[in-house]
């Protein structure tokens, strides 16, 4: 047992190396050892095979850190920039909030309870999520490959800078954004079959003048029981915003109505 637990440390120490040597090049290495202490040896090697895969070229550093994961921007070989967001494995408290936005969707019906298990589980899910947003034509980032914990996503923003977040920046024209997210939440729920449940000013950026949609690992297929539920509580989280922001907004069972599909015009 010791000569095993000898082994994967010393496996962990090289793939480290390796990983700092082959990632992160010229950057500074020492911030690296401090920061990337919640990267363990099966995220290491995951994020060994997507570099000797091509996917990842060069990690520049974190841009975005939470309380469920880190975003990293990166870059591929021909210079493209990405978003690599690496799922925390250790998370317990993250884990009891999963399940139930795993629980019923079709595509995942065998799910180890185990956190490691769940995660990827959760990872995987985002990944669908995103393959559906693309095909649908929703402005959203693109998904590039998965595994285990890591999602890697086209970046959103330029040269490193992350688009802003609606909360962090006011749009141009309000009444034209708020219309805009609606139509965007019809496709999702239409042409996607997702109902995102947790739209807000937290997980919409502004490219552009243009709402980009993310942040859709919780997000449910739409004959999901929980759906309705998650369709109305975007609304009124999407209305209660740009009402403040002074756009005229539309009545919460109005918006549900047109959004599934009842009603074929809202204006």
């Amino acid at each position: 047992m010791s000569r095993k637990r000898d082994y994967e440390e010393q496996d962990d120490r090289l793939t480290r190396k390796y990983v700092e040597d082959a990632l992160f090049k010229d950057k500074n290495k020492e911030e690296f050892r401090v920061i990337e202490e919640v990267f363990d040896r099966l995220t290491l090697k995951g994020m060994l095979k997507l570099f000797n895969k091509g996917t990842i070229e060069t990690l520049h550093g974190v841009v975005k850190a939470g309380k469920e994961a880190r975003v990293y921007y990166a870059t591929d070989k021909e210079g493209k920039e990405l978003a690599i967001k690496i799922y925390y494995t250790h998370t317990a408290e993250f884990r009891k909030g999963m399940m139930q936005y795993i629980q019923g969707d079709p595509r995942f019906k065998r799910i180890r309870s185990n956190t490691r298990s769940m995660i990827y589980t959760w990872n995987q899910k985002e990944f669908n999520n995103l393959q559906l947003c693309q095909e649908a034509g929703i402005n959203s980032p693109r998904p590039i490959a998965f595994i285990r914990n890591i999602l890697v996503m086209t970046f959103i923003g330029e040269d490193g800078v992350p688009a802003p977040l609606l909360r962090e920046q006011d749009p141009e024209d309000p009444q034209a954004f708020y219309d805009t997210v609606l139509d965007e939440m019809q496709r999702l729920w239409q042409q996607a079959g997702l109902a995102h449940g947790d739209l807000s000013e937290y997980n919409i950026m502004i490219q552009d003048e243009t709402p980009v949609i993310f942040d859709v690992s919780q997000a449910m297929l739409t004959i999901h029981p929980m759906a309705q539920m998650l369709i109305e509580r975007d609304i009124q989280n999407i209305n209660y915003f740009f009402k403040r922001l002074g756009a005229e907004t539309r009545d919460t069972e109005e918006l549900k109505e047109w959004i599934t599909g009842g009603t074929e015009d809202l204006y």
